[in-house]
């Protein structure tokens, strides 16, 4: 049974406010749609009914069990589980403001306890060597030193892979801090290490294409924008030949940078504004921080720590 129109433009109406007034990004909303459009099909076929609104607004905790159920009969592991309630939970904030209803059942169900994964970064040797091998292994030399840019900013700016690609020919050559747009919106500046510099140069004197200020900075071979998992491949083969486990990742590389700032004695606080982090706790899970190092950090920064008495 097809959802009825009321309930399509319901949530194409709270994706247009998501991205609209919150700065998700295009995957993200790809991603809200397919969580509420699923469960938007069954609380249809469950309830027989397409009309209108009617059946969202009646929704009791037994019919959320019931999708839930339903999602991992289907093999939907807990934690994608976890993240399609948080989608329907935050539509169904918006529609109920919307429609003034009472959302309870729905904003009360609990979400799957699922094992967190930690990041893992990688040895700074291995960080380094990394870099080296993806530059060898290319087949043309531009595209060596493309490569070996793209990494060098995951690993000396702890930028995500959709920031660094998201760099244009206006970035360069880069200067001494550049000012990054990351997920929601959220600006940070973020300082650019000289070797960082460097590769980018290098890549900008070999590349063969022309250089218009809109232009992304990072070219596949055919000169459209580098993809992201051309980078992915590239890291994957190195690992290979490295002996490095499949946790060596684009991402892993922004990881990295964090936890070896940390190791050298940066502080956590710094730490969260050059990842860009909203809360404290996500950068605490990404360095792989133990509870010695914060209350280290608690006990120097904190009005109440042992150092300010």
């Amino acid at each position: 049974m097809l959802i009825s129109p009321a309930c399509r433009d319901a949530l194409e109406g709270w994706l247009i406010h998501r991205k609209s007034l919150d700065g998700v990004a295009v995957n993200t909303i790809e991603a809200y749609r397919g969580d509420v459009l699923g469960f938007l099909n069954f609380i249809t076929a469950h309830f027989g009914d397409s009309t209108g609104l009617k059946p969202l607004q009646r929704v009791k905790p037994t019919d959320m069990r019931a999708w839930m159920a339903h999602e991992r009969k289907r093999g939907v592991a807990a934690r994608s589980l976890a993240r399609e309630l948080s989608s329907v939970k935050s539509f169904y904030r918006w529609l109920a403001e919307r429609e003034g209803f009472e959302p309870t059942a729905v904003l009360a169900t609990r979400s799957p306890k699922f094992q967190k994964k930690l990041p893992r970064p990688l040895a700074v040797d291995a960080a380094r060597a990394m870099i080296d091998t993806v530059e060898l292994q290319a087949s043309k030399d531009w595209i060596a030193t493309r490569d070996a840019a793209v990494l060098t900013l995951l690993y000396g700016c702890g930028l995500r892979i959709s920031e660094a690609l998201g760099l244009t020919f206006a970035d360069a050559p880069l200067p001494d801090v550049l000012r990054i747009v990351g997920k929601g919106g959220k600006e940070r500046i973020v300082p650019v290490i000289a070797p960082a510099r460097v590769a980018v140069d290098r890549y900008l004197q070999a590349q063969p294409y022309p250089m218009l200020p809109g232009d992304p900075l990072f070219r596949g071979a055919r000169g459209g924008a580098l993809s992201p998992r051309l980078i992915a491949k590239a890291m994957e083969s190195a690992r290979m030949q490295l002996g490095l486990p499949a946790t060596a990742t684009p991402h892993a590389m922004r990881h990295s940078f964090a936890t070896h700032l940390l190791e050298a004695g940066g502080d956590l606080r710094a730490i969260q504004e050059l990842l860009g982090h909203a809360s404290l706790s996500t950068t605490q899970a990404y360095t792989a921080v133990d509870t010695a190092r914060l209350m280290e950090v608690y006990d120097n920064a904190h009005p109440k720590g042992l150092k300010h008495g």
